[in-house]
């Protein structure tokens, strides 16, 4: 028996354009990334990991600081977050990396086998949600508000044949990958195959999707930070698209266009904060340097410039991704204590409990960066590529 599923739409001309955009600043962040130090580098993508992680969490309603975020991410205590919402954090942080880690295989699939991996990672800790395992009866999807059923999965017995059918017509698409992972997101959140935890892994696969094609560093391919900014509209888009039930006859075309703007908009983020990223490092470098400091206190100081707290073992893992460097506890509690002896960072807390913070030197370098960003830019992509369109004809 076929099952039919929504089917990866014909490329239109306007939208033709849109990707060539998209490609075109995709080709301006890989040239930037690949032409930085590993240092500063190592920051940005620590950190655009941190986004994604938070930004879906916080649709599904799990809400934390980034700093609280970032500490679940290096498996240290969050000060602000309920318990639930650290082992939500905590799972997604497995999931995504393990998307990350697969994605430089050029043979990985996407498969059955994958998506319950996945399922299970995120929700191991909620046994009685089935993690790993398709949903054994119906699925209402409830406004929390007032309690009303705004859409109703298809029947729990046609989950496996429609899964099938998603990966089917994923991995035979030819559309450029951009839109194979729109339809794979929308494909999954549809189908709703797991009890919970679907909008996270919809928005997980629509990562790896994009992450194995290797278009740019997988850590600023995800669009998941545009979509935590933009909650309502993405449900709206999807509301538009499933029409309260499983409908894959509908046009999906309102969904495509959504995400290809949703990854313009990420690409100038990026672009936007490559720049930002370099300059705050080179400044705490430049600091570290003037206190007779390693370079390799530099990452650190960024990151608390940006309002994070960092422990012993989260410096440590800092320095190992921006310096390249494994050094020892003990090597990290003497960088500590120079920090503090600097009075670049505040101590909080004692022996184990200890974490530091920015004092208001360090901080005063992040401020002065955020007094000189630029907006960030709210253009629809294809209007822009309407305009460029013309001039080309004109």
């Amino acid at each position: 028996m076929a099952f039919p599923v929504f089917k990866t739409p014909e490329t239109e001309p306007i939208e033709a354009e849109v990707l060539e955009m998209i490609a075109e600043l995709r080709t301006q962040l890989e040239f930037r990334v690949s032409n930085r130090p590993r240092q500063w580098v190592g920051s940005l993508r620590r950190l655009s990991f941190t986004r994604a992680v938070q930004a879906s969490n916080s649709i599904e309603g799990y809400d934390a600081s980034l700093d609280d975020v970032a500490a679940a991410i290096d498996d240290e205590p969050t000060l602000t977050t309920d318990e639930e919402t650290q082992l939500a954090l905590s799972g997604y942080r497995d999931a995504m990396t393990y998307v990350l880690q697969i994605a430089s295989d050029p043979t990985a699939k996407v498969d059955e086998g994958i998506l319950k991996s996945l399922h299970f990672m995120m929700l191991k800790h909620y046994l009685d949600k089935d993690p790993g395992r398709w949903r054994p009866g119906a699925i209402y999807v409830r406004r929390a508000a007032t309690g009303e059923t705004v859409y109703e999965g298809p029947p729990s017995e046609a989950v496996p044949g429609l899964i099938a059918a998603m990966i089917d017509e994923l991995e035979n698409s030819d559309a450029p990958v951009l839109v194979r992972g729109a339809m794979a997101h929308l494909n999954l959140v549809m189908v709703h195959p797991f009890r919970d935890g679907n909008g996270r892994m919809a928005r997980c696969l629509q990562t790896l999707v994009l992450a194995r094609e290797q278009i740019v560093a997988p850590a600023f391919s995800s669009i998941e930070e545009y979509l935590g900014r933009n909650t309502q509209a993405y449900y709206d888009v999807l509301a538009e698209v499933g029409q309260g039930a499983w409908n894959p006859q509908n046009s999906v075309r309102p969904w495509v266009r959504f995400c290809l703007t949703a990854h313009y908009h990420q690409a100038r983020t990026m672009l936007r904060r490559i720049q930002e990223t370099e300059s705050l490092y080179v400044e705490c470098a430049e600091l570290a340097a003037e206190h007779g400091l390693p370079e390799r206190v530099a990452g650190a100081l960024s990151e608390v410039a940006y309002g994070f707290r960092i422990r012993n073992s989260s410096y440590r893992a800092i320095v190992e991704v921006t310096a390249g460097e494994e050094i020892s506890d003990l090597t990290a509690s003497r960088d500590l204590r120079e920090l503090v002896d600097a009075k670049l960072l505040e101590p909080v807390g004692e022996r184990r409990g200890r974490y530091y913070l920015a004092m208001p030197e360090v901080r005063a370098i992040r401020d002065a960066l955020r007094a000189d960003r630029e907006p960030r830019e709210t253009a629809d992509p294809f209007q822009l590529a309407a305009d460029r369109r013309q001039l080309t004809l004109g």
